[in-house]
């Protein structure tokens, strides 16, 4: 049996590339709003374009952040991809204008700088130690679209061990941002792995293949 994966319909635009790609990894992938599919599937993929604040819209009116959180809450994967992952953090704020988002990680999404934006391209990412997801890609390039990100992290864990720290994997384009994380159930990249050649592919099978 495939694993099935539920691609979150909630209004944001080129959400087919990501069904097709995780179709090509192995799943068996449906793209829908639906509460039930979506909180019992073996994987929930959560994509987003565009702005923070517009995403956020479409995801509270399909009650994404009510699905995404009780997913976690039961150990049950969730993958962020580009705008699907600055939601998981605090806030966004895009001219001027902050934005409330999920908060599964501290942190704001802000403009980067950088003398070129958008950030479009291929670009390398320094991989977090330990890391399971880019395994067997570690020195390949993805591809990014993006003008905002997460550029510190602010997580921090207690010296005592009792939380696991996420793994953190960086990128550069005037400045570090974050381009992955990796926190247990819950992983998110910045760059489209759907749009990523060989390499992307090869980091959606080692995704759907850790949900059987």
């Amino acid at each position: 049996m495939s694993p099935r994966v539920v691609v979150l319909d909630y209004g944001s635009g080129n959400i087919r590339s990501a069904e097709r790609a995780l179709a090509r990894a192995g799943a068996d992938v449906v793209v829908t709003a639906d509460r039930e599919a979506a909180q019992e599937c073996d994987g929930l993929v959560v994509p987003g374009v565009g702005a923070f604040a517009a995403c956020m819209e479409g995801i509270r009116a399909v009650k994404g952040d009510e699905i995404v959180g009780r997913r976690l809450a039961g150990g049950r994967p969730v993958l962020g991809i580009c705008v699907g992952m600055q939601v998981l953090f605090e806030h966004g704020v895009e001219h001027g204008v902050t934005t409330e988002g999920l908060g599964e990680w501290p942190g704001t999404v802000e403009r980067l700088h950088a003398p070129v934006l958008p950030h479009m391209g291929w670009n390398t990412v320094d991989v977090a130690a330990g890391s399971t997801l880019f395994e067997g890609v570690e020195h390949e390039r993805f591809y990014f679209v993006h003008s905002y990100a997460v550029r510190r992290w602010e997580l921090v864990v207690d010296e005592a061990g009792r939380t696991r720290a996420p793994l953190v994997t960086w990128a550069t384009h005037g400045e570090p941002f974050v381009a992955a994380v990796e926190n247990g159930p819950l992983v998110a990249t910045q760059f489209h792995p759907e749009k990523s050649g060989d390499a992307g592919a090869h980091l959606l099978r080692t995704w759907v293949r850790s949900l059987g």
